[in-house]
């Protein structure tokens, strides 16, 4: 490879990064083509981006990007593969499941809209990790139920409102 195409991989990958927020380091070694193919669809079907990189361009490329990856290029050794996803779980959901057939990929780190993972033992953490759309409607569930509850203590509490004043006002006659 000419510098020419290395500087041009490099701006590539610092484009990739600074375009995603939700970044995963993999360890795909060790698969064979079959189950490369099998991991490549499943990623395809998750919405999520793969790529086997060079750990030199992508340190260089988490360099020359604009957001801090703290401890994550330590993690750059061997064989690396990039999974890119609008959804913060999506290829934690990929790897384990995924796994539950083969020993890999293994997770070396994640990037997650700013938080850094490091270490395949984060995995359960990091499906765990809701996404932004099932956040904003937990938030709208909650925001929701004590006006729900309001209203309806109100429609049925109406007639008990009405059966306790009339037993308080008997009881004052």
């Amino acid at each position: 490879m000419t510098r020419e195409e290395k500087s041009l991989v490099i701006e590539e990958l610092t484009a990739q990064l600074a375009e995603n927020n939700n970044i995963y380091l993999a360890d795909i070694s060790g698969l064979n083509a079959g189950n490369t193919s099998d991991l490549r669809r499943a990623c395809f079907k998750a919405n999520v981006k793969l790529a086997v990189v060079k750990n030199t361009l992508l340190a260089k490329a988490m360099e020359a990007s604009d957001k801090n990856f703290g401890d994550l290029p330590t993690v750059l050794k061997g064989n690396t593969s990039v999974m890119y996803a609008e959804t913060g779980n999506a290829p934690a959901k990929v790897i384990k499941a995924f796994r539950k057939k083969s020993e890999r990929p293994l997770l070396k780190g994640a990037f997650i809209e700013e938080a850094i993972y490091i270490g395949d033992e984060q995995l359960d953490a990091l499906v765990d990790i809701k996404s932004k759309e099932e956040l904003v409607g937990d938030i709208i569930a909650l925001l929701q139920s004590p006006a729900k509850n309001v209203i309806s203590a109100l429609q049925s509490g109406g007639g008990k409102l009405a059966g306790i004043l009339k037993t308080l006002s008997e009881k004052e006659g």
